[in-house]
This record gives C-alpha cells, structure tokens and sequence, in this order.
C-alpha cells in the first residue's frame, strides 16, 4: 500500500526539529515510564548490588538522551553511544546477569519510547512517509545493541591478569557464595569481621592505618570504581564505637567510610559486606566521615525503592511547599523536633523560640498534612533526611 509523496527534504527536516523539540520537552515523562518498563523485565539471577541498581537507573536516563539525539541527527549523522551505556554492561556481566536480560530491557525501554515517538508524531500531523523515515532512524538501536553484546561478551571473557587481580576475583567469587580455598588469602574468615567500604583519593592508606590503630587484620581489593572493598579481621570482637571514635578524630578528608555490623564466621563476612554497600550511597552524600549501616538501614532500603521515595516526599514534604516561605520553617521545626526526640521544650531552646511557638507550628503542619504527627513520625523524618541528602524525587 502506498504511504503518499515523499516529502521535501526542508519539509520533513522542519518536521523532524519540531518532534524533536515536542518529545524533549517530555523527557522526564518518557525516563520515568521507561525506567518503570526496564524494572519490570526481571532476571531471575538479579544482582542487588547498589552500584549496580542505581547504574541501571542512570544508564536508562542516558538511553532515553540518546534515543532523542538519534531522532534529532538522524540516522545519516547518529551520535556516538554514550560510555555510560558500555560501563553498565560491564557491570551487568560480573554480577552475573543474563545478556538476554540486557538486551530485553532495552528492547523494552525501545518500545516505550516509541509509542512516545508515534504519539508526537500523530499530534504533530506528521504524514506516514515522514513517520516511516523517522522511525528508520532507530535503527540505530539495532548498532547499539549489537555492540553492547560485544561490550558484553569482552567483559565476560576477561581473565585476571595479576595476582591482585587473581585476589579480587576469588574474594567476589566468596562473596557470591561459592565454595572456595580461603588457606592462599592472609585473612581468617572464620573469626569477627567489620565490613568497609572507602571511596577518594587516601582511601588505601587512610584504612591501613585505620588497621592498625585498631590492632585489627585488613583485607582490602580495589574496584573499578574508584572504591575500596575491605574487611577488619580478629579472633575478638570488634568495638564499632572504638572505630567511630578514631575515625571521627582521624579519618582522613574527602574520603567517605561506609560499615556494616560486626559479626563472626564467613556468612557474617558476606553480611557485613553488604550491609556496607547498602550504606555507601547515603556516606557518598553526608557530609560525616563515617555512615554505619545500623544508622541508616531505613533511608538505604528508601534509596533502593523508588515508588516509596517519591511517595514520602509528595506525602511530607510537598504540603509544607504551601507555606509563604515554600516550608522552610515547617522543615526547620521538624527537624529540631525529631532531633530533640520529640521534646517541643527542647526543641524550641535549639531553634531560640518559645515553647508555645513550636507547639503552634507542629499543629499548623498536622493541619496541612492532614493526619497527627505521632501516626507518621517516621515517613516526615525519612522524607526529611532524604531531602538533606539531596536525593531526587
């Protein structure tokens, strides 16, 4: 059947810069459905890895950028693919998931784009000739997705080259539950284990002596990432306080420390590992030296879920955005609230107010939420911690 005249080539540029613009213009609206579309494909051997979690995340945002740049260029002049996409399929095969996996959430976030595409399109009145040729330029996926196999399959067949390499991958293979000789690692995996994670220029040294202030065994393997795995090992229990003390006094600058719990025996190695990763992301953003798990179980199980993230900021804090000064002071007095542990007296000598004016503004914010503050304490003080980490919406 035939589409109609092919249209001028000024004509169907014009057209093209206008979709261009209009789909743009909507671009947190097709990254947020095209995330939720790429979550939804599973893989029954799911990494949850943080970096990997948030890297998908990000790496989906990045897609999205370049599916638009592709329909601004045209498939004559297509952008490179961005590094972003590669590093994230290297990420996704050492924590062992599928390519099939890979490559079905792309081919998912493509079909989402596109109905985004054709929707525009329609409302743009483009003819079928014009819509055929823009839908022709994502091709280009098809490129793209063959060379993240690639990208894929390289890192896949990769093969440690030195012994620290050697190292690092039998203490990963450890953490991924296999049955290894532990008697060539200078590390007792059987006695109490306190999981790090350091992140900075220093980090090495800043752990070494962290060591051996503490008299306690370090085993530590570097990651891509700029990030420093490690453990502190001895036949007695570790004291976290002890290492809180030292590390406020001491740690160096710049370098953000995240630990798990201290425990005892190999599963309580894998434990405190993962605990510590959980924690990173939150020690990336503090301004403290030092982020222990136990702190901040609560806001990394958050910062893993998006849906409940964004619901305890459109729940808590947006309300308060009513307010003349968009909810400074409301979030202020919250604060000092729940730091004072719900004591409005103490709570009114931190903020240098009287007692009643606390009482006031608590009853104010009840009235905007809609609901006792004792019914939802903790969802306005998660929501408020999450704002001061700067995390998005």
């Amino acid at each position: 059947m035939a589409l109609g005249p092919t249209a001028p080539p000024a004509s169907f540029e014009r057209a093209r810069a206008e979709l261009s613009a209009r789909l743009a213009e909507r671009r947190p609206e097709i990254e947020e459905a095209v995330l939720t579309r790429i979550l939804a494909v599973s893989d029954s051997n799911e990494s949850q890895d943080p970096e990997y979690v948030q890297g998908l995340r990000a790496a989906s945002a990045v897609a999205v950028r370049y599916a638009l740049a592709v329909i601004e260029g045209g498939e004559e002049r297509p952008p490179k693919p961005p590094p972003v996409l590669f590093a994230q399929a290297r990420l996704a095969a050492r924590n062992g998931v599928g390519l099939d996996t890979v490559l079905r959430r792309y081919s998912a976030g493509y079909v989402i784009f596109s109905d985004f595409l054709v929707e525009e399109a329609e409302r743009g009145g483009l003819r079928a000739a014009e819509l055929q040729r823009l839908m022709r330029s994502q091709a280009v996926l098809d490129q793209l997705l063959a060379a993240i196999g690639e990208e894929y399959g390289r890192e896949g067949a990769k093969r440690p080259a030195t012994s620290e390499e050697r190292r690092a991958e039998r203490i990963e293979r450890l953490l991924a539950g296999e049955l290894l000789d532990t008697s060539g690692i200078p590390y007792d995996f059987e006695g109490n284990h306190l999981g790090l994670i350091a992140s900075g220029p220093g980090a090495p040294e800043a752990l070494r002596d962290l060591a051996a202030a503490l008299d306690r065994r370090l085993l530590a393997i570097n990651r891509e990432d700029g990030a420093l795995w490690a453990w502190l090992g001895s036949r007695r229990p570790i004291d976290v306080e002890e290492l809180g003390d030292y590390a406020t006094a001491t740690w160096t600058v710049g370098v953000p420390l995240a630990i798990g719990e201290p425990g005892e025996g190999l599963a309580a190695w894998r434990l405190t590992h993962h605990q510590a990763k959980a924690a990173l992301p939150i020690a990336l953003r503090s301004p403290e030296p030092l982020t222990r798990y136990a702190d901040v179980a609560l806001l990394a199980a958050i910062l893993k879920d998006d849906l409940l993230a964004t619901s305890l900021r459109k729940l808590y804090l947006e309300p308060l955005e009513a307010e003349r000064d968009g909810g400074e002071v409301a979030r202020e007095t919250l604060r000092a609230y729940f730091a004072a542990g719900c004591n409005v007296s103490s709570a009114a000598a931190a903020l240098g107010v009287k007692r009643h004016t606390v009482t006031n503004r608590l009853r104010a914010i009840e009235e905007m939420l809609g609901r006792p503050l004792a019914t939802c304490a903790t969802g306005i003080e998660a929501a408020l911690r999450l704002e001061q980490l700067n995390v998005p919406a």
